[in-house]
């Protein structure tokens, strides 16, 4: 078995087909409007939008992490975009380096920069 995809819930499901296709630049594989439900390549797994229309489940920590080969670049460009960022870069206690960025719902996900071990 393998993760093919994760789900994320949002209010407004226009909105995020726009913040996840144009700001985050994440290719779209399909979305159905009708379902409302959107699939987002991203790497090895897809990332999949549905549209919920119970404000309780939307919002929060995702737990997600989005991977970039340099953090500083990507946060400032993210943030010229309008990103929301919940956490300015920051060098971790356990070595990494990271930060924090909602989506327009709410979602809040991880920005880090990895390096292989040596």
């Amino acid at each position: 078995m393998k993760i093919g995809y994760v789900n994320i819930r949002v209010a407004d499901f226009e909105r995020a087909l726009e913040f996840y296709q144009k700001t985050l630049e994440m290719p779209l594989k399909f979305a159905d409007r009708d379902f409302g439900y959107a699939s987002f390549l991203a790497g090895p797994i897809n990332l999949g939008v549905a549209k919920d229309d119970d404000a309780s489940r939307v919002g929060g920590h995702t737990g997600i992490g989005f991977v970039v080969d340099d953090l500083d670049e990507r946060y400032a460009e993210l943030a010229a975009r309008g990103v929301r960022f919940t956490m300015k870069p920051e060098k971790q206690p356990w070595g990494g380096y990271m930060s924090l960025f909602a989506d327009p719902d709410g979602n809040i996900f991880y920005l880090d920069q990895v390096h292989d071990e040596e």
